[in-house]
């Protein structure tokens, strides 16, 4: 007993004096902070510095905020700032600091150091800052530096404001959903980058755009296509830069409301998805080469085209008065080619053949066009079909360009035709049939009368080609007497550029056989195939059968290997027809084995191929053979060769709980009735409390959503995508980890430290349980601002009781009865949704509340697809021996608990011990039922 006080006081005394060291180091470093400013206004004369002005503290006297608002603060900042390490937010605005800004501590959230005189920050200053949401430094005389690498590590930014602060290069691709999930506001106005805009852009959550202004002498260029697929952009600010080009298709930006493009080379007729924007409030587009007519745009919007004094190559000066029908025809001609910025610039007026002279255009006398002499512009793009209604063309020049595509058959009906002269371009596909006395020149088009242009993966060899490969496969040969390995390479290469037409089946190896323990009905799972090939890095029976790459060593998959040949075959080569959807991992196929058995092949796309790719394939075999549930899909197996990796799951025939929650109307079909939303909330709630704590180890999804949630022909539910899951180290209940998951799902504990615990996956479940009583998407970009977010709306809604109606899903019809579920399922997802995860409930307890509602028991039929059936013919050694062998076990009981059955047993069975982070691991949990 006096020993255990006595540990108990050096505790207190250790934590005392930890407590005294870290307030002491305050005190030192807001003294220091102190002195190096100067001429200032600031309060700060009481020896309690949690009393100055701008300055707040924690309940133990930790800085918290630093807020230096007077604009007559001058000197500089002292790099023991970094000591302060609960400070979270940081404002020095608007003042005359200077010097070198130093490092912060990781726990800021919030820094905003815009219009000072500061010279410099670290390039790795955002190495370690992993918490910040908001950063401003505009307007700071920094030396020129480029856009630093190291703030990919910001996982929760949400506005990055860098206005006038010397940055130069290129913008980076780490600027898009993957790195910054939450990134709303980007600015990057007045700095002397160059390039283009990257195409990472393309749906990410960004609503504020600004790069406008960029003082290097080429500016940012290329195209503005990217923005069509930013469907969060609300305000656009690109004016004063070289892009070029037509401006793209807005008509997924329903939320944009502010477009300056102005001071630009944009080129092409301004589109009706800009000027009939509803949301549209402000626009600006003074000063380029647009054609086409002047675009009449609603009387509520502001619109600054300056038609009389600007740079424009509009038809006519009248808005909303159309162009004449010969105009029309030419600027649909170029459109193909991106509406050449020497086009623009040279076509001016309402008339071709009246005025100034139009490049590439020839007239007679009359007034017909005769000649089109586009030779030698340079121009890329496709030969468009609408040069056939240029009827009084005599003479078609597009030599010496860069077209691609083929010859439009259109052209043969042109009646005055004389001369095609297409040479020197890359052009291919047969020649169509012109009357006898018209010359068709294609010299200089290697592939003229191919079906696929040279290097396409379906272009067809001539006999050089052949010979090459017949070089090749001697190579091969030679190469596979060294050894296996290069033989399944050199074979996988050929296959791979041979075969790729939905129509075309590949041979594969005589059978591939996934083990039982892998297989979804509790059979082996036998894919019969020919028998006249095989590769030396095609058969199953384990990683011994094939060799796998270094970096995917480690991943302990039992007998699963499966062959990209095989997978072909079963997916008839990924042809379009058997995508069963697509995200941004890649693409999903459904496959068909011999004996008729349904699969489902994930394919990750090229660019996933890398560490992050790599990752998320390992962390996938890794959780789903060392689990398994009922609620959990199950994986048959997987490839890994070359460039190809692939996954093979149980089918799941009805889909996404996505579809049927969001998107029944547009599949034809009926919105799920109440019962069944419970059944299937049931059976993700029992598959994710496996994953928490009834497996051998605790395992953290963290991408819980509709679409990760896939249903059978039973319409029973199970969850899948596995690529985020997260292993929590053992005696770890959180740890930190890279921000991932979807916006919308992430609970804020998450989105702002990075810090993970099971409670994470208990908050995505609870906007689930929303969804699934409101049939709204959690981010509603469709309503207005303050209902956008369905957590926060949901929540508003509950406590006015009056007004509950409203949030329940206008496709339900509820009675009574059910009406009592509505308000205890509603009650559970509020609390899942808790803002402080230790108010959120565990999954065993939201199994005990959703299964009275759930299930009425009864005894069940057999079940002839249950592994774990047992014929009550069979003696007690015969049905034990079938389910070890089922299994592939010997001694090892598998015992399967829900909590609920764990909770109810422990007052009753002396026998079984207490329920303890160890409970699990007493027992080989792998197919908890």
């Amino acid at each position: 007993m006096g020993f255990g006080v006595s540990y108990v006081l050096q505790l207190m005394v250790m934590f005392s004096l930890m407590f005294v060291c870290a307030l002491s180091q305050d005190d030192v470093v807001m003294k220091k902070l102190k002195t190096t400013i100067s001429k200032n206004n600031l309060d700060w004369s009481d020896k309690d510095f949690c009393n100055w002005k701008g300055v707040r503290c924690s309940g133990t006297k930790r800085v918290t905020t630093i807020e230096l608002r007077s604009s007559t603060v001058e000197g500089s900042l002292p790099q023991e700032l970094v000591q302060l390490t609960e400070l979270t937010y940081f404002r020095c605005s608007g003042n005359s600091l200077s010097g070198n800004f130093p490092y912060m501590p990781n726990s800021l959230q919030k820094l905003y150091i815009d219009n000072n005189k500061f010279t410099s920050m670290p390039n790795d200053f955002f190495t370690n800052m992993s918490n910040l949401i908001e950063v401003a430094i505009d307007y700071n005389p920094f030396s020129q530096w480029q856009i630093p690498f190291s703030l990919k590590n910001c996982l929760a930014l949400q506005t990055f404001s860098a206005v006038n602060v010397s940055f130069v290069g290129v913008i980076p691709e780490f600027f898009g959903e993957e790195t910054f999930p939450s990134l709303t506001t980007l600015k990057l106005s007045f700095n002397s980058l160059e390039g283009n805009l990257p195409n990472s852009l393309s749906g990410s959550s960004i609503q504020t755009l600004w790069v406008n202004g960029q003082k290097s002498n080429n500016k940012l260029n290329a195209t503005l296509s990217v923005l069509q697929n930013m469907t969060s952009l609300q305000q656009i600010w690109v004016h004063g830069n070289s892009f070029t080009g037509p401006i793209p298709d807005f008509s997924n930006l329903d939320q944009l409301y502010d477009v300056s493009l102005r001071d630009n080379q944009l080129t092409g007729v301004v589109p009706s998805s800009l000027s009939s924007l509803q949301s549209l409030k402000i626009v600006n587009l003074t000063n380029n080469d647009l054609q086409g007519s002047p675009p009449k745009f609603q009387d509520s919007v502001q619109v600054d085209i300056d038609i009389d004094k600007g740079r424009h190559s509009f038809c006519t000066e009248v808005v909303g008065q159309p162009c004449s029908q010969l105009v029309n025809v030419l600027l649909s001609v170029v459109e193909p080619f991106g509406y050449p910025l020497k086009i623009a610039q040279s076509w001016k007026g309402n008339d071709p053949c009246h005025g100034p002279n139009w490049l590439g255009v020839v007239c007679s006398s009359s007034g017909n066009i005769i000649i089109i002499d586009f030779e030698n512009k340079g121009f890329s793009g496709s030969i468009s079909p609408s040069f056939a209604s240029l009827g009084t063309v005599t003479k078609l020049r597009l030599a010496n360009n860069n077209l691609t595509g083929t010859i439009p058959k259109e052209l043969a009906s042109m009646p005055v035709l004389q001369l095609l002269d297409v040479s020197n371009n890359s052009l291919y596909g047969q020649i169509p049939s012109f009357r006898a006395g018209v010359v068709v020149n294609t010299n200089g088009n290697p592939d003229i009368g191919k079906d696929k242009p040279h290097g396409s993966p379906d272009s067809s060899s001539g006999g050089e080609d052949k010979k090459k490969l017949g070089v090749g496969a001697i190579v091969g040969i030679v190469i596979g007497i060294v050894g296996l390995l290069g033989v399944g390479a050199f074979v996988f290469v050929i296959y791979g550029k041979r075969y790729n037409k939905c129509d075309n089946k590949v041979q594969t190896p005589n059978a591939i056989v996934v083990h039982p323990r892998h297989s979804g009905d509790g059979n082996a799972v036998k894919i019969s195939v020919a028998a006249s090939e095989s590769v030396g890095a095609s058969v199953a029976g384990g990683t011994g059968g094939f060799s796998l790459s270094s970096s995917v060593q480690n991943v302990e998959a039992g007998n699963m290997v499966i062959s990209i040949r095989v997978l072909r075959e079963v997916t008839n080569n990924f042809c379009d027809e058997n995508i069963l959807g697509k995200g941004g991992f890649g693409t999903v196929y459904k496959g068909e084995l011999d004996d008729g058995t349904k699969i489902a092949v994930k394919r990750m796309q090229s660019e996933m191929v890398g560490d992050k790719g790599l990752d998320e394939f390992k962390s996938e075999i890794a959780v789903l053979t060392k689990v398994r549930h009922r609620h959990l899909v199950a994986l048959h197996g997987y490839c890994l060769e070359d460039n190809e990796k692939l996954l093979v799951y149980e089918y799941m025939p009805q889909g996404t709980l996505s579809q049927h929650l969001f998107d029944w109307k547009d599949d034809g079909s009926k919105p799920l009735e109440w019962k069944r939303r419970l059944s299937i909330a049931l059976d993700v709630a029992r598959g994710v409390e496996y994953l928490h704590g009834l497996a051998h180890q605790i395992f953290i999804h963290r991408d819980l959503k509709p679409s990760n949630i896939l249903l059978g022909d039973d319409m029973r539910a199970k969850v899948s995508d596995f690529g985020l899951v997260r292993l929590a180290p053992e005696g770890q209940a959180s740890f930190q980890t890279r921000l991932a998951g979807t916006f919308g799902y992430l609970a804020p504990e998450y989105a702002v430290t990075g810090r993970v615990t099971t409670k994470v996956d208990i908050y995505s479940y609870g906007v689930i349980l929303m969804e699934m009583i409101t049939g709204r998407r959690a981010i509603e970009n469709s309503q207005p601002e303050e209902n956008i977010h369905l957590v926060a709306w949901f929540r508003r809604m509950l406590l006015n009781k009056d007004s509950f109606d409203k949030v329940i899903d206008p496709a339900l019809n509820i009675n009574e009865e059910g009406l009592k579920s509505f308000w205890t399922i509603a009650e559970l997802a509020s609390q899942c949704c808790a803002r402080e995860p230790h108010h959120r409930p565990n999954m065993g307890h939201i199994v005990n509340v959703l299964a009275p509602l759930v299930e009425i028991w009864k005894p069940a039929e057999p079940d002839a697809d249950d592994m774990y059936g047992i014929d009550f013919d069979m003696s007690l050694p015969q049905a034990l021996s079938k389910w070890q062998n089922l299994e592939g076990i010997s001694n090892t009981l598998d015992v399967s608990y829900s909590s609920s059955m764990v909770d109810s047993c422990e007052n009753t069975q002396s026998s079984i011990p207490p329920r303890s982070p160890g409970f699990a691991n007493s027992f080989t949990s792998t197919d908890a039922r």
